[in-house]
C-alpha cells in the first residue's frame, strides 16, 4: 500500500447561508481523498482549539488519517467563508488561523520521510523550509493554485516532483508555453487545470489533454483536489501520464457528488452579520 502525506493547509469551510462547515484545505483534502483511493495517509499540520480545529480532528480520525503529527493550537482554525447566491458559490473572505504555526522539529522531517510521497501548497506556509521538506520527502508535489506568478515558479518548481497549477484564464497555446516553463524548472510533471477546457498535462514524453468528464453535480467545492488525488493514485502507481491523468478527471467528478470537499457536514454556530 502506497504511503501518502498531506503536509499544510486545512480550513474550515463555513456555507454562510445554511450554517455549516466542512473540512477542507488542499493538503488535508488530498490526504482524505487519496486514503478513499486505496493509500495509507497521514496528515501533518497545525489545527486550531476551537470549534473548526474539531470538525477538522473528527474528520481525520473518522477518515482513519494518521494524526500522529498533528499540532493542535492556541486560537482560531483557519477558516473560509462562502456564500451562495441562486446557487453560485462565491468566496467572501478567509482568515488563516494557526494553520502555519508548525514550530518544525527534526522529528517532523523524520516523519516525512517515512511516506512514499508527500503533497503540499501554496496556503501551506512551507516556502522557508521547502528545500528541507523536498530532501526529506522521496517524492513531493505543490499545489500554486491561481496563485502562481514568474518568480514564486522559479522559486519553488526546482524543488518539486509534480507541480500543479490552475490556469482556466489561459488560452490552450498560453497553457502549453507555461506548462514549457515549468518543466523547464525541473519537476517530472506539470499538471493545469483548466475549468470547463479539461487539464493539461506535460513531461519529457509528451502533453496530454484531458477534457472535463460529466458529473452529477451537488457541490464543485473540492472538485480540484480531488482531480490532483485522481492523478497521484494513479501516477504513483506507475500509470503513464494519460492514465493519470483520466484517473484525475473522473475522481473530479466523483468529487462533485459529495457536499462540501469530502463530506462530515458540522453545523455553524456563528453569525453570518459578523463575519
Amino acid at each position: 500500500m502506497i504511503r501518502i502525506l498531506g503536509l499544510g493547509d486545512n480550513t474550515a469551510d463555513t456555507y454562510v447561508n445554511a450554517g455549516v462547515q466542512y473540512p477542507g484545505g488542499n493538503a488535508l483534502n488530498v490526504a482524505v481523498m487519496t486514503a478513499r483511493l486505496g493509500a495509507f495517509c497521514g496528515y501533518l499540520g497545525c489545527i486550531g482549539g476551537d470549534e473548526g480545529g474539531s470538525v477538522v480532528r473528527t474528520a481525520l480520525e473518522a477518515e482513519g488519517i494518521d494524526i500522529s503529527r498533528l499540532r493542535v493550537r492556541p486560537g482560531a482554525n483557519a477558516r473560509a467563508f462562502i456564500g451562495h447566491v441562486d446557487g453560485d458559490r462565491h468566496f467572501i473572505k478567509s482568515s488563516p488561523g494557526v494553520r502555519a504555526d508548525y514550530g518544525w522539529e527534526d522529528d517532523d522531517f523524520a516523519y516525512v520521510a517515512t511516506f512514499d510521497h508527500v503533497h503540499t501548497s501554496i496556503y501551506s506556509g512551507v516556502d522557508e523550509i521547502l528545500p528541507f521538506l523536498s530532501k526529506s520527502a522521496k517524492s513531493l508535489s505543490f499545489d500554486m493554485s491561481d496563485r502562481w506568478n514568474a518568480d514564486y515558479l522559479r522559486e519553488v518548481a526546482p524543488h518539486v516532483r509534480f507541480l500543479f497549477l490552475s490556469a482556466s484564464h489561459l488560452s490552450q497555446e498560453a497553457a502549453h508555453a507555461l506548462a514549457d516553463e515549468c518543466l523547464g524548472y525541473g519537476p517530472e510533471a506539470v499538471v493545469l487545470t483548466r475549468g470547463k477546457d479539461g487539464a493539461l498535462a506535460a513531461n519529457a514524453g509528451g502533453r496530454v489533454l484531458q477534457p472535463a468528464l460529466p458529473a452529477n453535480v451537488i457541490d464543485t467545492l473540492g472538485a480540484g483536489d480531488g482531480f490532483i488525488s485522481g492523478f497521484l493514485s494513479a501516477i504513483l502507481a506507475d500509470q503513464p501520464l494519460d492514465a493519470a491523468m483520466l484517473n484525475g478527471a473522473q475522481f473530479a467528478a466523483q468529487v462533485c457528488g459529495w457536499s462540501g470537499g469530502f463530506g462530515h457536514a458540522a453545523p455553524w454556530t456563528g453569525d453570518p452579520d459578523n463575519i
